[in-house]
């Protein structure tokens, strides 16, 4: 069974792309969803959404194959007072700003590849039996927000109407718990010779939503002795969790915490536990929902706020706070479409008309009517599918060239913010510094997927007792139910009978590859992008099966719709000793994210930080420094 899809053109797009001109190219990249009409609505469709066909090609023209468009003779359309290229979290709450610093009336384009709002922010809506089942295809929920949110990030919450205090309380932390539910392993039979499920796992998690009284964990001997290894393997990694010795013993502090920087977690294993491979299979995909890859690419002090174990014992220093409250402060700051929920409510912000209602609550069930984002009359406009090639400094602004539905356009802001990826700057603004270019270049971001599976029904995670699922091997190293949360009028699924949403995190990793974490990211997006939706379906479908299968589940009846939000370009580059000077680092930040003549730099990228709270805070640090500009 096929599930249908719509509105995409899997990975082929790349092939057919390659021969073109720039020009061929842009009227190959138009597409019929340029034009919104009534029924335009992109969070119900399925298929290859996150980066999807149609958003990527263009840049892939100009960065990677270094197309050149002569549309000079190109008339100015439009001008504004500011333009901004991205219109992700970070270029909406710079629009937010501008407005706060400008005033109300203003002029702002919002100009956007994709042919959605929100970035990484993505929303998937479903409809299963009559029923509205809402997920989050990409940014998900704020990160610690009582240590990481700055006044600048809490004021504009407390603008668009957001409360994490109402956001905890709406979080049911013991819902799954309370149905007895635990997190689990899936041992594949390709890696481990068998297929295995083995529930009860006690182990503490980096951004957990479960309370730790309340995991239904076993003890870890009995959760160990589980697994399909060898006696002496399982004995090892026992001993790891429960007798840890000091495996540095000799070195001072110092020398230990210089050691585990420089050194993965994979070479901790190897190195100084001396477990065997198949010992080492099951930590290898420990890190890839937290980092975007495996243990062979995160360090020993990264790995510790992992919860990764084997370093109590070492007389290391404590970890620092930011890292102690990701471990430590619970992770249900959570809109049932994640981030996406924030964009939302920026943009009834910005475009009061687009989004009914007026508060958070009411924000989650209210269709967006997207005819209203680009209207003439409002002071912020949102341009979708909208991909720019080029922006330049004039005497007395800057001009904006962009390519919708095949069509090339110009537009001049007085000011103008680069919101999309640091990586892509340096070919959308050739004028950038030459230094400046290869500091942009150098945040190259982590590939990985999000999907989101909704099945009839989830008496499949009940009958195994598991409500989450690691994989240490299999394609996706988390298979979990959706958050427990309801908000206003929407509620989560309350019983097994319901339908319900699956979050699944599937990451393109090479272990044993020996490349570093930049060469891994970047043949991971390249495979990412050369892979079609029937493959990730296939993928998707086969892994289901042989986790669930024992309990009567049938993918060709119960699976009822996939959407693959593709993040070829996903989380910003995390620095790490173990590939980078960072002494040099934060010099390299400050000139990667300096401006361009009248063009200011907003992304999370520009801070070297994947998290929502990022990229507002460097949206407003890129509008104040325009407005220093007079």
């Amino acid at each position: 069974m096929s599930i249908t899809r719509r509105d995409f053109l899997n990975g082929v797009a790349i092939t057919i792309a390659a021969g073109l001109t720039p020009l061929d190219l842009a009227k190959a990249a138009g597409n019929a969803r340029a034009v919104i009409g009534e029924d335009y609505y992109p969070p119900q469709l399925t298929g290859l959404r996150g980066n999807h066909p149609g958003s990527f090609e263009m840049a892939h023209a100009i960065g990677r194959d270094h197309g050149k468009f002569s549309t000079d003779h190109l008339p100015i359309e439009e001008e504004y007072d500011l333009v901004i290229v991205g219109g992700g979290l970070s270029g909406l709450a710079a629009a937010s700003f501008w407005h706060d610093l400008m005033g109300k009336e203003s002029k702002v384009l919002v100009l956007d590849n994709h042919d959605d709002f929100g970035g990484h922010a993505k929303r998937n809506e479903f409809n299963a039996g009559g029923k509205k089942i809402i997920g989050y295809g990409g940014s998900e929920a704020f990160q610690s927000p009582t240590r990481n949110f700055s006044p600048v990030v809490n004021g504009l919450m407390s603008k668009v109407g957001v409360s994490v205090a109402r956001m905890k309380q709406s979080f049911e932390v013991n819902f799954y718990p309370d149905l007895n539910l635990s997190r689990g392993v899936f041992f594949d039979k390709k890696n481990f010779g068998e297929t295995k499920i083995v529930g009860g796992d006690p182990g503490r998690a980096v951004a957990d939503d479960i309370p730790p009284d309340r995991l239904n964990g076993r003890s870890l001997e009995a959760f160990i002795n589980d697994f399909p290894l060898s006696e002496s393997d399982r004995k090892a990694i026992l001993d790891l969790y429960i007798n840890p010795q000091d495996y540095l013993k000799g070195m001072s502090v110092d020398e230990k915490t210089e050691w585990m920087d420089t050194h993965s977690y994979r070479d901790f294993l190897v190195e100084k536990v001396g477990l065997s491979k198949m010992a080492i299979m099951y930590f290898q995909q420990r890190t890839n929902d937290f980092f975007a890859i495996g243990i062979e690419g995160v360090s020993c002090g990264d790995a510790r706020t992992c919860a990764l174990p084997g370093m109590d014992k070492m007389g290391l220093p404590p970890l620092d706070e930011e890292s102690l409250a990701d471990l430590e402060e619970p992770y249900v700051y959570h809109l049932p479409d994640g981030n996406a929920g924030l964009a939302r409510l920026i943009v009834r912000h910005l475009v009061p008309e687009a989004l009914p209602g007026n508060t958070m609550e009411d924000s989650i069930t209210s269709r967006l009517n997207y005819q209203k984002l680009d209207n003439k009359e409002n002071s912020t406009r949102i341009r979708l599918s909208s991909i720019v090639i080029n922006a330049a400094n004039t005497d007395d602004g800057v001009v904006v060239t962009y390519v919708n539905d095949g069509k090339a356009h110009r537009v001049k802001g007085r000011k103008a913010i680069m919101a999309g990826y640091n990586m892509m700057i340096p070919y959308l603004v050739p004028e950038t510094p030459e230094e400046q270019k290869a500091d942009l270049r150098l945040n190259v971001k982590a590939p990985l997927v999000y999907t989101n599976v909704v099945v009839k029904n989830w008496h499949a995670f009940t009958k195994l007792g598991i409500h989450e699922f690691y994989s240490p091997a299999a394609p996706y190293s988390r298979v979990k139910l959706d958050y427990p949360v309801s908000m206003g009028s929407y509620h989560h699924p309350q019983n097994p009978d319901e339908p319900m949403c699956l979050h699944m995190v599937y990451v393109p990793t090479y272990p044993g590859s020996k490349m570093s974490a930049r060469e891994q990211f970047r043949q991971g997006r390249a495979y990412l992008l050369g892979t079609t939706f029937d493959a990730h379906e296939k993928m998707i479908r086969e892994q289901l099966q042989e986790m669930l299968g024992q309990t009567g589940f049938d993918h060709e009846r119960d699976i009822t719709a996939i959407t693959v939000n593709r993040w070829a370009h996903g989380y910003a580059y995390y620095a790490s000793a173990l590939f980078d000077d960072m002494d040099k680092m934060p010099e390299i930040i400050k000139r990667a994210r300096k401006p361009i003549g009248r063009i200011a730099i907003a992304n999370s990228d520009s801070d070297w930080d994947a998290y929502a709270h990022t990229a507002i805070d460097q949206a407003w640090r890129a509008v104040n420094e325009l407005k220093a500009m007079g």
